[in-house]
């Protein structure tokens, strides 16, 4: 991401609500939801319509200053600051919660394909299962109206 003097990605108008979600991105260590980064504004004494702030997420996407996800199939995009770091993901099956990995499983994968001239640019992989404290196998899980 290229940036202009000050700090603010080149190429972009410089506006508090974009200002925000900037901010927001650049303190969250993971993916958020265009609702979830609205929310946060919110709570920060800001508005924002849903609205602006996914067209203000699909410009930084476009501009390479944000990374756009989907996790599990979904429909809900997800949205991180572009850190020019290759990143995968678990995803809890019951909570959602998303932990990042801190290596790629794909490092050393060598796929064999029948075209010995395809030219791989990417991948994506998934990771899902149950997180500790919400594996019904480990003894931990909680569930709704149990004790903590």
């Amino acid at each position: 991401m290229e940036e202009a003097r000050g700090g603010w990605p080149e190429g972009i108008k410089r506006t508090k609500q974009r200002r925000s979600v900037l901010d927001i991105l650049e303190r969250s260590e993971n993916p958020l939801g265009a609702a979830d980064i609205c929310s946060m504004i919110e709570r920060g004494g800001g508005t924002a319509w849903l609205s602006t702030v996914y067209r203000i997420l699909e410009l930084f996407v476009k501009k390479g200053v944000a990374v756009k996800t989907s996790v599990m199939n979904s429909e809900m995009a997800l949205y991180e600051l572009n850190r020019f770091k290759h990143k995968h993901y678990a995803v809890c099956m019951s909570c959602r919660r998303i932990i990042p990995m801190d290596n790629c499983p794909m490092e050393s994968f060598i796929p064999v394909l029948e075209d010995a001239n395809f030219r791989m640019l990417g991948h994506n992989l998934e990771i899902f299962g149950y997180c500790g404290d919400c594996d019904p196998l480990s003894g931990r899980a909680i569930f709704r109206g149990d004790a903590k």
